[in-house]
């Protein structure tokens, strides 16, 4: 099933690219059509919803998305109420369109099972396991106790959102670095693409490979598949990481655990600083 969504994201906005250009090709050429008009409006949101998430860099989305939802459904019906005036085609599209974008938010975006986790409940000692850095050198999370930790476990530089999640706990560090936390980010990317987002940042984390996805497996974090179809051109792994936070306190017992069920969606920083602190108190 994963697999499918692998190729899904993958060719998802390259049709929604087309259909819009087409429609915008029809329009300009023949001038104003209900149907090729709904079939624009039911596709250019979802090629520019893509644009934003890598221009604007944010961390985060609505589940839902409703903005874009509601102009999606406009379009479609735009194109319904010119389906007497003919050809067909226009509102095949909007159709096409907004049920690609139905498929994205109920199917795509969600994990499944992830409330199921018993490993990674509040109260409980986080298992040891080792990581690499780096430069593939071997890191012990044992060497972590002592202080409190926030594990983040990101998919890997390809992904936009874990990208700007990062950026963000990055403006937290001088906040982080006064609570005494280790800051550990993992994915099972490459080293070499670990190494730049270190040293990109410069600031004192941890940046940490999941070779092989060994610790997402035991942590049942492991998402089979979860790389966009293509990406492993660039060198990285199929399988991927869901996006998760696990905060611990110096003693390695879990204080908070997000396990998101949309990609999409991903706690603030400041709900990391008021969990250390609500443990401090």
């Amino acid at each position: 099933m994963n697999l499918l969504k692998s190729i899904f994201i993958s060719t998802f906005p390259v049709i929604a690219l087309a259909i819009a250009a087409f429609a915008g090709m029809e329009l300009f050429e023949y001038g104003f059509s209900w149907q090729y008009t709904g079939a624009f409006l039911a596709s250019f949101p979802i090629v520019l919803f893509f644009i934003l998430v890598f221009i604007n860099k944010k961390p985060r989305t609505s589940a839902n998305l409703l903005p874009y939802t509601l102009t999606i459904g406009i379009g479609l019906l735009l194109s319904i109420i010119g389906v007497k005036q003919g050809p067909f085609l226009g509102i095949s599209l909007a159709t096409v369109a907004s049920s690609l974008w139905g498929i994205y938010l109920v199917w795509y975006s969600k994990f499944d099972n992830r409330s199921e986790n018993n490993i990674l409940k509040v109260g409980q000692t986080l298992p040891g396991f080792q990581l690499e850095d780096g430069q593939a050198n071997t890191v012990s999370t044992n060497n972590f106790k002592g202080n409190p930790s926030i594990y983040m476990f990101y998919r890997g530089n390809w992904c936009p959102l874990c990208m700007a999640q990062i950026k963000e706990i990055a403006g937290q560090y001088k906040e982080l670095e006064k609570r005494g936390v280790n800051m550990v980010l993992v994915s099972p990317q490459p080293h070499k693409y670990t190494a730049s987002l270190a040293k990109k940042f410069q600031v004192g984390f941890h940046f940490l490979v999941d070779k092989g996805n060994q610790v997402a497996r035991r942590l049942n974090i492991l998402s089979k598949n979860g790389l966009p179809f293509g990406f492993q051109a660039l060198g990285y792994d199929s399988d991927t990481v869901m996006p998760t936070i696990i905060i611990t306190d110096k003693n390695g017992k879990i204080l908070f655990a997000d396990l998101t069920d949309n990609y999409r969606v991903r706690p603030e920083p400041c709900t990391f600083l008021k969990i250390l602190d609500m443990a401090d108190a």
